[in-house]
């Protein structure tokens, strides 16, 4: 009996083995082996098409889907087990794109641009084009635009937001590596696979052997003068010290 249940076992071990390899074959994109722009072209056929993708940023992984497609929206909350009363964050391929999507009116000329790109997330009224699917019950919305070339790259070839949040099930740790959340490939349109995340100069990061996993810092922004930390995430010391310098004080 002992020897059947340790053959059973090591089958079964086996046989998810071998899934997880005919899911990688399928739905993940070596970048190393694709390039950054056949990736990107292939990311943005399954965004069009309302699927859901994974693709890496300058902090840790994320998962999206365009933020005007109310199905993509949905299959990104599903995905996640995520409370639909709890925001999703936007992602554009500019700074300047910014103000199309939020209002940012109350800010000083310049604070934008020297926040981002970057690991921050800066909170702010939304505008009305953005879904009214999209966190239906919030008037405020927070916006990426990450210190990654492929995520910016992806933002400008879909010409309008992407819905972005961590690639993970909610309350599970976020991920750096793309195999740390290879149980949600099957339900994924695409991987794009980048390797380890590293830090970038915009974190505050450098030289750490592990790399960090606390996403981006998350900032409301959207009372002038006055800001409050959301989130601390990976760039605390040098989001305050920017909003310092501009004269902006912490709620």
């Amino acid at each position: 009996m002992l020897f059947i249940r340790q053959k059973t076992a090591s089958l079964s071990c086996h046989c998810v083995r071998l899934v997880r390899t005919s899911v990688r074959m399928e739905r993940v994109v070596d970048m190393k082996s694709a390039g950054e722009d056949s990736s990107v072209k292939t990311a943005l056929a399954h965004l069009q098409r309302g699927d859901v993708v994974a693709f890496p940023t300058d902090t840790i992984y994320g998962v999206s889907c365009l933020a005007q497609n109310t199905s993509g929206i949905r299959q990104l909350y599903a995905i996640k087990r995520r409370d639909a009363k709890k925001p999703i964050a936007i992602c554009v391929g500019n700074v300047s794109e910014i103000n199309k999507y939020a209002v940012c009116d109350g800010l000083p000329q310049g604070l934008l641009d020297s926040l981002l790109p970057g690991a921050v997330t800066v909170v702010l009224q939304r505008r009305p084009c953005l879904n009214p699917e999209l966190n239906p019950e919030a008037s405020l919305v927070g916006v990426r635009v990450p210190d990654h070339p492929l995520s910016r790259h992806l933002a400008q070839a879909a010409n309008e937001p992407l819905a972005l949040t961590s690639a993970n099930i909610s309350s599970e740790p976020s991920c750096v590596r793309a195999e740390e959340f290879s149980h949600l490939w099957p339900q994924l349109g695409v991987v794009l696979d980048g390797g380890v995340i590293q830090p970038s100069s915009s974190s505050g990061g450098g030289g750490e052997e592990e790399p960090s996993r606390k996403g981006s810092t998350v900032v409301d922004l959207s009372d002038t003068g006055v800001y409050r930390i959301i989130r601390p995430g990976c760039a605390l010391e040098s989001t305050e010290r920017v909003l310092h310098s501009y004269g902006w004080k912490e709620k």
